[in-house]
């Protein structure tokens, strides 16, 4: 571990270095927070252990691969439908000028 004081400073420069903007305010928040925390004992005495997160994420992009796939036929059956809505109402047109 680093073992770096967590100020404000230093998370906005994580922060930075991702690329995230930064919300004063939440990191404000985020300090505060975590001030009376020891993220060493945190560590130690969560289930998970800390890279099993780095070894599930190949697995995750299956699973985002089929909610995207479905998510795309949702938006196709959705066109579909807007497209018969368009026929019925060219349809009721026609009927009734």
């Amino acid at each position: 571990m680093a073992k770096k004081e967590i100020s404000e400073e230093n998370v906005r420069r994580v922060l930075e270095a991702a690329g995230v903007e930064v919300d004063d305010i939440k990191v404000k928040a985020l300090v505060a927070a975590l001030k009376e925390v020891n993220i060493d004992e945190v560590i130690k005495s969560a289930a998970i252990p800390v890279a099993a997160p780095a070894a599930a994420a190949p697995a995750a992009a299956p699973a985002e691969a089929k909610e995207e796939k479905k998510e795309e036929e949702k938006k196709e059956e959705e066109k579909k439908e807007e497209v018969s809505e368009e026929e019925i109402a060219a349809g009721l047109e026609a009927l009734f000028g």
